[in-house]
């Protein structure tokens, strides 16, 4: 296990393993921290480079609300002063989206992208669903009784993980923000994110939960719109598939690593 430490010019940064690794940047979903990814930063740093940022609205960014340009900018601040202007990638739903984006406008600083949960593209009907699924939860957690409620039952299911106790912990110390859950459906509604892959051309892998049906749904478009991606299903396992077998997930992003870097 690596150690961690804090970026020196970025807050809400973790830092882990040597210096001069292959950086891999990973950038959680909504209403959780970049502790979503202790189990693989403390699988990966003995050989990698791991970066996790906090997104705006979320952990040591809870005094902020999300936004995408913040969020792009925070990346690129993080790419820059982290990982030498280049990385590969790893976003998990809406961390996913942030990285196609990012790949998008910048993809010469994007070594790969690993797109967990993030594959349902919301133009026409998945428009208007991210729309008044993101109205629905943000008028709901503007009452404080939901959202504890919505709290106690993420640190329920992070505590049915086969999680380490450490891992456990650092999770749920950094807390959980369920009115984040609302705040994307805006600036994700009715935008074409395979447009961003298309542009992006770089290697990608789509990752995905069996029983995640939605992003599922549109699994097989995202990878041909970036060219032939390959797709990995995580057997019996849903959306957060990197806590629901954290051991598979790790293994699955390593080897993508390793092609990257073999060119293959």
């Amino acid at each position: 296990m690596g150690d961690t430490t804090a970026s020196a010019t970025i807050r809400g940064v973790d830092v882990a393993g040597p210096p001069d690794a292959r950086p891999i940047v990973f950038v959680h979903g909504a209403m959780f921290t970049r502790t979503l990814w202790a189990p693989q930063r403390d699988a990966l740093s003995e050989e990698y480079r791991v970066i996790a940022p906090d997104l705006p609205g979320h952990g040591t960014r809870s005094d902020e609300s999300f936004d995408l340009a913040p969020a792009l900018a925070l990346l690129d601040d993080v790419l820059e002063s982290e990982a030498d202007g280049s990385a590969v990638l790893v976003g998990l739903s809406l961390g996913g989206y942030v990285i196609t984006e990012y790949a998008r406008r910048k993809p010469e600083n994007v070594d790969g992208l690993v797109i967990v949960g993030s594959s349902a593209n919301p133009v026409r009907g998945m428009n208007l669903l991210t729309r008044a699924t993101g109205a629905v939860a943000r008028l709901a957690t503007r009452s404080d009784l939901v959202e504890r409620g919505i709290q106690r039952l993420g640190t329920r299911w992070v505590r049915n993980r086969d999680l380490s106790p450490e891992h456990e912990r650092e999770i749920l110390e950094s807390g959980i923000f369920p009115r984040e859950f609302g705040t994307p459906g805006p600036d994700l509604g009715g935008r074409n994110v395979r447009a961003g892959l298309e542009a992006y051309q770089g290697p990608v892998l789509v990752v995905n939960g069996e029983r995640d049906k939605i992003m599922r749904s549109g699994e097989r478009e995202h990878a041909a719109a970036a060219g032939d991606a390959n797709v990995i299903v995580l057997e019996g396992v849903g959306h957060v598939c990197n806590l629901h077998r954290p051991e598979t997930f790790t293994n699955v992003v390593r080897r993508f690593v390793r092609n990257v870097d073999a060119g293959t």
